[in-house]
């Protein structure tokens, strides 16, 4: 195992460690769910139900969009995309 092995695994791990508490300590706003639904404002608020998004938020959520669309075409060609 060389060095990036290990460094991906520890990351991993640590990321299967924090999520885990945030998961089991039932609060809101702790999970990596709940940081990107606020991070790209995809979820309603009171104030945010009958608005438009602007043009800043529409943004983010598209460069969530395409990055996501890119992650997933990347790993399902084995890095030709």
């Amino acid at each position: 195992m060389d060095g990036y092995t290990v460094a991906w695994l520890s990351w991993l791990g640590l990321f299967v460690v924090v999520e885990g508490k945030a998961l089991l300590n039932k609060r809101d706003g702790d999970t990596l769910s709940e940081h990107v639904w606020r991070w790209f404002a995809t979820t309603k608020t009171k104030t945010r139900e009958t608005e438009q998004p602007s043009g800043w938020v529409r943004l983010r959520r598209f460069g969530l969009l395409a990055f996501m669309g890119w992650l997933t075409a990347h790993f399902l060609t084995g890095g030709r995309f």
